[in-house]
């Protein structure tokens, strides 16, 4: 009882102090990179990309959830969309990743949850596929599940993510603005030893590089030395990795959902998701010898969706030239650097188990340092 009600009074003199709910970073006028974004600012702003959380908050020591994201409306298993992986760093579980990069595509909804929970979240992918209209003859499906350790706010041994959970997130899936911080896989994630989270943003490339929109999802769970739009945050807070007052270890993961209308295939999907770490670099994070940072990107341009039977031998698709690429790797860069910012400012200061209390950043000395290095547009 002690626990929840330190929690619930933290979180409410966190959330409302100073009457203010915690924003997105450009609420404050951090605006990072050049390129504009989508409406929504989100993964969601590329076209048919839906995402869904399940938050599973109970007691004093159950603090995760599940994050799910849909890159179209209709049987994913049947119309598959082209796909890839990279490993930035291979510390973690990513299940379904051999198959995407043999054939180069992507056949379910992309589910993120804890490290503990991956099976129990497989099974219920599994089980969505089986059931759709159309699949009744399907005898092998290659789930894609994502995780990050959540265990030091979490009573991650208890695995208490059910298969129910899973099944809401991706039934629950929308479109349009996408909700960040304590929710979902994030619910109980730490990033840079701040309460981490999901976050997510987009970048809208001109009409004359073709309009195209990316999206990223993060799930922010890893450590480094902070950095907001370049200035040196977690350094001047004395709040990082090796220094004296941090106690935790810079060990975590992130997992990054790279979404693009853009007609791209596997192979430069690849190109893309490389170019996620070096947004994830920018924040400050160092893939740390325990961290799994994993990059999965796909298209969801109609033309380059892949059936599941078809009785042509060969296809004939329109695809962008590499030298029409280099918009598309900055556009990525841009979102993830700020969706992980996202994260931050929207996560909030949470108790969990054993008594763990894991701060949100501090946005009030955040904004200060920014200002002081220019950062910030008034």
């Amino acid at each position: 009882m002690r626990c929840a009600i330190l929690f619930f009074l933290m979180t409410f003199l966190t959330t409302y102090a100073n009457g203010q709910e915690r924003k997105r970073a450009r609420a404050y006028g951090v605006r990072i990179g050049v390129l504009p974004t989508g409406k929504n600012n989100a993964i969601t702003d590329v076209k048919g990309v839906k995402v869904g959380h399940t938050t599973v908050f109970e007691g004093s020591t159950i603090r995760t959830g599940v994050t799910a994201i849909l890159p179209h409306d209709g049987n994913i298993f049947q119309q598959k969309v082209p796909a890839a992986i990279f490993v930035g760093n291979g510390f973690g579980k990513l299940a379904g990743s051999t198959q995407v990069q043999e054939l180069g595509n992507l056949e379910t909804p992309v589910v993120l949850t804890n490290t503990l929970s991956v099976g129990t979240a497989m099974n219920a992918v599994i089980a969505y596929t089986l059931k759709q209209p159309g699949n009744e003859n399907v005898q092998s499906v290659n789930a894609v599940v994502g995780e990050t350790n959540d265990g030091y706010l979490n009573d991650i041994r208890g695995r208490h993510i059910t298969e129910q959970h899973v099944l809401a997130a991706i039934q629950d899936a929308s479109a349009g603005a996408v909700a960040e911080g304590n929710v979902g896989a994030g619910t109980g994630t730490v990033c840079f030893g701040y309460k981490g989270g999901i976050g997510t943003s987009s970048r809208q490339l001109p009409s004359q590089l073709g309009g195209y929109t990316v999206g990223v999802l993060v799930q922010t769970n890893f450590g480094g030395v902070l950095q907001v739009n370049g200035a040196p945050v977690g350094k001047e807070l004395d709040h990082f990795y090796l220094s004296d007052q941090l106690k935790d270890k810079a060990d975590g993961s992130c997992m990054i959902v790279v979404a693009t209308d853009a007609p791209v295939d596997a192979r430069n999907l690849e190109r893309m998701a490389k170019r996620a770490i070096m947004g994830l670099a920018k924040t400050g994070g160092i893939a740390s010898n325990g961290s799994g940072d994993y990059v999965i990107a796909f298209s969801t341009d109609p033309e380059l969706r892949v059936p599941y039977a078809s009785s042509q031998k060969t296809e004939t698709v329109t695809l962008l030239r590499n030298d029409e690429m280099s918009s598309l790797f900055m556009a990525v860069i841009e979102a993830t650097e700020e969706a992980v910012i996202n994260s931050l400012f929207k996560a909030e200061t949470m108790m969990g188990k054993d008594e763990h209390e894991v701060e949100a950043l501090p946005l009030d000395k955040t904004l200060k340092i920014l200002k002081r290095h220019t950062v910030v547009n008034n």
